[in-house]
């Protein structure tokens, strides 16, 4: 049920992209979403596209497993668009019944908007399948070390995000056995309305916190018998270091950010016509 939430679930593969510093992953997947929320128009969306599209390539993770965490929030992406398009309003009016107009601009920001929505998605979920959860925290850990000089836990909070991205698959897989366990009993989570589905959630949601909270008093008492202290001496097994590999994505999505800019300023003088249909205002 659960097993298209791709976040946090890393897919082991020898690839160009998880060969590479986890810091610069996380610096491009920032731009990258800088990048999309700069773009004015389908001719930079095009090219967040295509930068998402060689991301894919090189990591040689399949399409389908990106694919697949559209799934997770696909109603939210159809009630957003839904409502772009009843209630965006415009000049050039398409239909009306009532007082339900939709409008040429309307439908163009709505396109626009999901396509913004899913590329946004789609690059956050690589990030993770190509990134181990210790080595995200790592990276996170690395980047946030000049907030120490004002005594920021920064340590504690890349040992909170190792935790809750290790937990996240296992938590799914609990969440699946329970599932299994309540439709075996007579349990409907399919039929009904969106109220009784609700309500068939909530004996999913009771021994799904008595687990965790377990797990989390088990994974306590493991670290205090390890004689965990997480001190600043602390070295690490793998340290990390950039390579060629990130310096061609630092210049990828730079290049990225600049292509977005030019376009949204010179789009208007190369596509004179059909500039004027697919601008956002």
């Amino acid at each position: 049920m659960l097993n298209d939430v791709t976040f946090g679930q890393y897919y082991p593969v020898n690839s160009f992209t998880h060969k590479s510093d986890p810091r610069i992953k996380l610096l491009a997947l920032i731009a990258y979403i800088v990048a999309l929320f700069l773009a004015k128009n389908f001719y930079s969306l095009a090219l967040c596209f295509i930068v998402l599209s060689l991301g894919i390539i090189f990591s040689r993770v399949p399409l389908l497993k990106v694919l697949r965490s559209i799934k997770a929030i696909l109603v939210i992406m159809i009630f957003t668009a839904v409502l772009n398009l009843l209630f965006h309003g415009g000049q050039n009016l398409l239909w009306q019944w009532w007082k339900i107009k939709i409008y040429l601009e309307g439908v163009i920001f709505t396109i626009f908007f999901s396509l913004r929505l899913l590329f946004l998605v789609m690059g956050s979920a690589l990030l993770t399948l190509t990134t181990t959860p210790v080595a995200l925290t790592d990276g996170v850990e690395s980047l946030l070390k000049p907030l120490t000089w004002i005594r920021f836990p920064v340590r504690a909070l890349a040992l909170i995000m190792s935790i809750a991205l290790r937990f996240i698959p296992t938590l799914i897989d609990e969440t699946n056995r329970i599932i299994s366990a309540q439709k075996a009993r007579g349990s409907d989570f399919e039929s009904g309305n969106i109220f009784k589905r609700i309500k068939a959630v909530i004996p999913v949601l009771i021994p799904l916190l008595i687990s965790a909270f377990r797990r989390a008093e088990e994974l306590g008492d493991a670290m205090d018998a390890r004689c965990y202290t997480g001190s600043n001496k602390r070295t690490k097994y793998k340290k990390l270091k950039f390579g060629w590999r990130d310096l061609l994505i630092f210049l990828l999505f730079a290049s990225l950010i600049a292509g977005v800019v030019l376009l949204n300023i010179y789009a208007y003088d190369i596509y004179p016509e059909i500039y004027v249909y697919i601008r956002l205002r």
